[in-house]
């Protein structure tokens, strides 16, 4: 048995998966390429609460999927960072803490201001975020990229540390640096 092309015209299911992504990638390219167009100074305000507004949830169905080197795929692991920040900020303050001394270019880089305490670290990601609209993106990437580096650094030099977590970050932390070259390169899209 055969179905033919009305067999499968009928079938209701899920989205489909490659306008999914076709939707993410587009609404990611406007976010990055737009913002930056734009005259409005609350669009940096907007884009840095756009997960708060309409949920990290939604950001993820959209974005978590999108290879690291895609404006989607870093838009999501920016957001996914700024969410780590915000739900723990004492727990990263003190990774943060630990790597600065280790990590000291990196640290630079990142721009956390001294002593790196919860409320500066939040501040330095809002700032970093607010760069999409404001700033080079490369930019923007290189410094969450030294910014987990500097916590990946931390997060090994402390006791009990959970290897499957220093794995992640210093994956984020390569991602990220990777995608700001490509960004330089014009390679990012």
């Amino acid at each position: 048995m055969q179905p033919g092309d009305g067999f499968f015209a009928e079938i209701v299911g899920g989205q489909d998966p490659a306008l999914v992504s076709e939707a993410a990638d587009r609404a990611a390219t406007v976010l990055v390429r737009g913002a930056r167009g734009s005259d409005d100074a609350g669009v940096a305000e907007r884009l840095l609460h756009l997960a708060d507004t309409e949920g990290i949830e939604v950001i993820a169905e959209l974005w978590s999927s999108a290879p690291a080197d895609s404006l989607a795929g870093c838009l999501w692991r920016l957001y996914l960072l700024r969410s780590w920040v915000y739900a723990d900020p004492a727990q990263v303050a003190r990774e943060f803490e630990a790597g600065r001394a280790r990590a000291q270019v990196a640290r630079v880089v990142a721009g956390v201001a001294d002593p790196p305490g919860p409320d500066e670290l939040r501040a330095m990601v809002d700032e970093v975020l607010r760069g999409i609209a404001r700033g080079d993106f490369a930019d923007v990437l290189f410094r969450a990229a030294a910014f987990a580096r500097v916590v990946a650094t931390g997060r090994a030099s402390l006791p009990g540390c959970d290897d499957v977590a220093l794995q992640r970050m210093l994956l984020l932390s390569e991602q990220l640096e990777a995608a700001g070259h490509a960004e330089l390169a014009q390679r990012l899209g």
